[in-house]
């Protein structure tokens, strides 16, 4: 029995790069672009540094992240990512410098904040009627702090009755740690959760080894939707109730 729904964020709450045209309207760079020009930026003060010799150790930062992320199911907060920077540069920055560039890092997204997702406003209004609802998100570069911000900038956090952020939690999806932790918060059992995402392997494969029901939300990301193992398949908000009340016998 499904008394519970959980929520990923990015590409499901959140459209994800919306903030590029928000950010190239103003005049600024990619976020790709502007994290490593903050980072330049910060380390320059205090000795030269080729621009190249940045870039070089800040994608080998990225991808030590992204096997971190995607083989032990961890995600490093800012904070380690710049000290794996930092010693990979052989490099160390004063106190204030070094939390410049993490708060700057940590709060790109909430600066120029992406949109939510269409329709998404009305979807937990009405699911939030029948279902108890929590957010399961993996915090890439913005931690569950500033994530709560854009949702309450947006009117959304007033809807959801817990929270398991990566950063927070200490593991990312799919890890069973994640969602154990969102299922006491909400007073449930894991298997009486369902879970919304856009991604196969964290939002379906790793609910549905945990007893759980899934559906696969493809409104922005649909790349997963031909092989998917999803019990369901919503294309848009507007749609994911009833998509949800006819899986879970409700409507």
């Amino acid at each position: 029995m499904v008394k519970a729904i959980t929520f990923d964020l990015w590409d499901t709450v959140i459209h994800d790069e919306s903030d590029e045209g928000k950010r190239k309207a103003q005049g600024l760079s990619s976020k790709i672009q502007a994290r490593r020009q903050l980072a330049h930026e910060v380390l320059n003060r205090h000795a030269p540094l080729e621009a190249e010799t940045l870039r070089a150790a800040y994608d080998t930062m990225e991808a030590a992240f992204n096997r971190v992320w995607h083989e032990q199911h961890v995600t490093w907060t800012v904070d380690e990512r710049v000290s794996v920077l930092l010693d990979g540069l052989g490099r160390t920055l004063p106190d204030a410098d070094r939390a410049e560039l993490v708060h700057g890092l940590e709060t790109m997204e909430v600066t120029v904040p992406p949109n939510p997702i269409d329709g998404i406003h009305e979807a937990l209004d009405a699911l939030s009627g029948s279902y108890k609802l929590g957010v399961v998100s993996d915090a890439i570069y913005t931690p569950g702090r500033y994530l709560r911000q854009w949702l309450e900038m947006h009117d959304l956090l007033r809807h959801f009755d817990g929270f398991a952020f990566s950063d927070e939690v200490g593991y990312s999806k799919p890890h069973r740690e994640v969602f154990a932790s969102i299922a006491a918060q909400l007073g449930v059992e894991i298997e009486d959760m369902l879970h919304v995402g856009d991604r196969e392997h964290n939002d379906v494969k790793g609910p549905h080894a945990l007893g759980m029901k899934a559906v696969l939300f493809t409104a922005t990301r649909d790349r997963d939707k031909d092989n998917s193992k999803a019990d369901a398949i919503c294309a848009t908000a507007a749609d994911l109730p009833d998509t949800i009340h006819r899986l879970v016998g409700n409507g």
